[in-house]
């Protein structure tokens, strides 16, 4: 027999399409108000490019500068994503150390505390000086902004499973790892998920800030170095174009990481499962 369609689930269909499309329609259009609005400014008051340009402008610099900009985007890229793999893979290692061994986690979460609070911006120069290879350096600075982040939520994630599941866990015999494996790493998945997406921004923002102070000039320059070139030249729209590209790569990675979590949790976890009522 045929089953039969809930009807308030069929009737709920159209508003959460409707959600779904004012979700995307609302910030695209305001986007598109902002670039009318500059745009007008820029043309009424004659307004220098030099100073301000267009976002015409920017867009025709964009595809004229592509040959420059491209290539910077990727060793951008490339640095981002090593910093954030070695990112993942060391803090999830560590927090699992951390949490199934207490005198570890005595000796170093301090020292990894200590090492997150102090700006990267003050651990930059000493990098570069000690290592002789600057993409290199670049990348452990990037790993040091991203590394903090995934490790205190992997902790924070695998100190918060249920004392009775674990009291059952004991009752039934089972062995450390058996609980990490079965219970603990499964729980700490949303807390792994929230510090992905935020040490995928993180080590963005590292690898611009550790670009700025190396200022390397050459093949292997990132986007920020190509930045401040446009910057010392006063190519403002180039500036401005390099920019656009920052964002937009700050975006896809949010975006990315975002859908990565929420394939993880879309079938189990209460954060990415649709309310009922």
């Amino acid at each position: 027999m045929a089953a039969v369609p809930d009807p308030a689930s069929t009737e709920d269909k159209p508003g959460l399409g409707r959600s779904r499309l004012l979700r995307v329609a609302v910030p695209a259009i305001m986007l598109g108000l902002t670039l009318l609005v500059w745009e007008i400014y820029v043309r009424v008051n004659a307004v220098p490019p030099y100073i301000l340009p267009a976002p015409s402008l920017v867009a025709q610099t964009l595809v004229k500068d592509w040959g420059t900009l491209y290539p910077a985007l990727l060793v951008t890229l490339r640095i981002t994503f090593s910093a954030l793999i070695l990112a993942l893979v060391g803090g999830t290692l560590l927090a699992v150390l951390l949490v199934q061994s207490k005198w570890v986690e005595l000796a170093l979460y301090p020292y990894a505390v200590i090492l997150q609070v102090t700006p990267i911006v003050a651990i930059a120069p000493l990098i570069l000086v000690y290592v002789s290879s600057t993409q290199a350096a670049i990348m452990i600075c990037a790993f040091l902004v991203a590394f903090f982040p995934i490790l205190s939520n992997m902790v924070q994630g695998l100190k918060s499973v249920d004392h009775n599941l674990l009291n059952l866990y004991d009752l039934y015999g089972a062995s450390r790892w058996q609980q990490l494996r079965m219970l603990k790493l499964p729980a700490a998945l949303p807390y792994f998920m929230t510090g992905l997406k935020i040490g995928g921004g993180l080590s963005l923002i590292a690898a611009v800030v550790a670009e700025f102070a190396a200022g390397s000039a050459g093949a292997g320059s990132g986007l920020a170095f190509r930045l401040l070139e446009a910057q010392y030249r006063l190519n403002i729209p180039r500036l401005f174009a390099a920019l656009v590209l920052l964002s937009a790569t700050g975006v896809a990675i949010f975006a990315l990481t975002s859908v990565v979590a929420w394939l993880s949790l879309r079938r189990w976890h209460e954060s990415a499962l649709a309310r009922e009522n």
